[in-house]
């Protein structure tokens, strides 16, 4: 019978191989057969980089969510006991419910966006959008928080067209998330300038370039490698109290 076996002798510790060894008769030149063994080597380490990567998503994602929900139960244990009958307790902590609750929501979506993201990412897209109107909806949309946040949004954009093979919906959501970012995180720059070019590329073909650009204190060398690791965020507390989930990128 097969017999299998974790081969880690020899191997980097980041690398997971499966040993599998079978028995497999021979001819031999005098009519018979000899007994040998076939060793076969399976590399199982995506699998398990896969596996453990979902382990930590769902851990991340449950404490995530775990966190206003706790909040949301601890209020309301409140608002029907020793502040049921106090006017400033009950709009205070209705405030603070209301916020949970958009975090909640936030994250939710952004789960269900990246799971519809997974689902096609192999899937080319085979629609031209024109990025140029795009662009324009979502720095409109993203005004009033502009206004909130004191800062001067400069969009650049050419008049004619600009086609490419891509999905609207998430183009929607990928400018709206860079745009978003810069206007939350880069707010005491006072300016955001967002600017779409396109020039022909080494190879000849046209290249589109979409910059986003905020005049806040950045993000330090050492955190740019895991910007876009799920729910990597530089500073916890201030992403949170913005609203992030560490998804959107």
């Amino acid at each position: 019978e097969p017999r299998r076996a974790t081969y880690l002798d020899h191997v980097p510790v980041d690398r997971w191989m499966e040993l599998m060894i079978t028995p497999v008769p021979v001819p031999t030149s005098f009519g018979g057969a000899d007994k040998c063994m076939l060793m076969t080597f399976h590399d199982q380490t995506p699998l398990r980089r896969v596996e453990e990567m979902r382990a930590d998503f769902v851990a991340n994602a449950s404490h995530e969510l775990r966190t206003p929900l706790a909040a949301l139960s601890g209020f309301i244990d409140t608002l029907q006991g020793q502040a049921k009958d106090d006017p400033k307790a009950r709009e205070r902590f209705l405030g603070i419910m209301h916020n949970q609750a958009t975090r909640m929501a936030r994250l939710i979506d952004d789960l269900l966006s990246l799971s519809r993201v997974e689902l096609s990412a192999h899937v080319r897209p085979d629609t031209l959008v024109d990025l140029v109107p795009i662009i324009r909806q979502v720095a409109d949309g993203l005004e009033p928080l502009a206004r909130e946040r004191q800062v001067e949004v400069e969009i650049h954009l050419p008049e004619p067209p600009v086609m490419i093979a891509g999905d609207r919906e998430e183009l929607l959501r990928l400018f709206e998330n860079l745009i978003e970012n810069a206007l939350k995180y880069g707010a005491s720059g006072g300016r955001v300038i967002v600017s779409l070019t396109s020039s022909a590329a080494p190879d000849g073909a046209q290249e589109i370039r979409v910059m986003v650009r905020d005049f806040g204190p950045g993000i330090a060398p050492e955190h740019l490698p895991r910007l876009t690791e799920r729910f990597y965020r530089v500073d916890v507390g201030d992403s949170r109290s913005q609203g992030g989930t560490g998804l959107g990128l």
